[in-house]
């Protein structure tokens, strides 16, 4: 992997207008660069996505803020011209993220992203967008996001990589997904993928109507777990299924509070719209 450290985070605009006017596929092998960037952590802005996303607040950061933090650098990455997929359009399949340590007196992070794992898959090709973040004790959160990208060609066969519906569930809580959630954690995210921010604009990519983010829909669900979870060592793997139209309530079904577990969330007419499971970092 051929590293590039930036000085500061990516300014966001200049990214979103790469990403628009790039439509096409332009190739079928991920570049061998990754982007490296040392960030600080402000706690105003994390007091902003706790509000949106119902954690409560605490000392600790939430499991999912990284994401937030790394979004620049990630987009920066899926834009450059040498990436070869185009980034509207690219469908978020599954996250999975390890804290190996508390995220607590976090303020001065490095930040690294690359993409890697390229593979063929029915309806194109997947990759994973993988986040490490590092403290100066070494490597403190590590995440995988799949992509699938359509009409990719690739030879070979897709992997079989559905997760089992999970069974010893039952219900823990449920909320409603307001019509505007989307605009709101685009603010705090500075993710605004047309897809999540009005009917109008997520009709020109052929949805009926506004979907929330998966990342948004994650952390929810973690938030709503709250101290169902141990703090550290410890992986959560989802799996995102039928989006989440807006607005729309939803049901939040788990196993026992415990060191390893299941979840799966649920929308009106028994939708599935996201499974997942926790358990201690192998």
């Amino acid at each position: 992997m051929d590293w590039q450290t930036l000085g500061s985070t990516p300014f966001l605009p200049p990214l979103y207008w790469r990403a628009a006017l790039k439509r096409k596929i332009t190739g079928s092998a991920l570049p061998a660069q990754g982007l490296r960037c040392q960030i600080s952590v402000n706690p105003e802005k994390v007091a902003a996505y706790r509000k949106v996303c119902g954690f409560a607040d605490s000392p600790i950061l939430p499991p999912t803020y990284p994401h937030i933090l790394a979004f620049g650098l990630q987009m920066q990455l899926l834009t450059a011209n040498a990436f070869p997929f185009p980034l509207l359009g690219l469908i978020h399949l599954s996250n999975r993220i390890r804290i190996h340590r508390p995220l607590g007196g976090v303020s001065q992070l490095r930040i690294s992203v690359h993409a890697q794992n390229l593979q063929p898959h029915a309806k194109g090709a997947t990759f994973d967008v993988v986040t490490t973040v590092e403290d100066s004790l070494g490597v403190l959160w590590e995440a995988e996001s799949r992509m699938l990208c359509r009409g990719v060609k690739l030879e070979g066969e897709a992997p079989d990589d559905g997760q089992p519906t999970p069974e010893q569930v039952s219900e823990l809580t449920r909320w409603k997904a307001p019509a505007d959630i989307g605009r709101r954690y685009a603010r705090v995210s500075g993710d605004y993928n047309p897809i999540h921010l009005s009917a109008l604009t997520a009709k020109a990519f052929g949805f009926p109507q506004a979907i929330a983010h998966g990342l948004w829909n994650k952390a929810r669900t973690l938030a709503a777990l709250g101290d169902h979870l141990p703090t550290a060592n410890i992986e959560i793997d989802v799996v995102f299924k039928k989006p989440v139209r807006l607005p729309s309530e939803v049901t939040l079904h788990t196993s026992a509070a415990g060191s390893s577990g299941e979840l799966r969330l649920k929308g009106v007419g028994d939708i599935e719209h996201m499974t997942g499971k926790w358990r201690p970092i192998a």
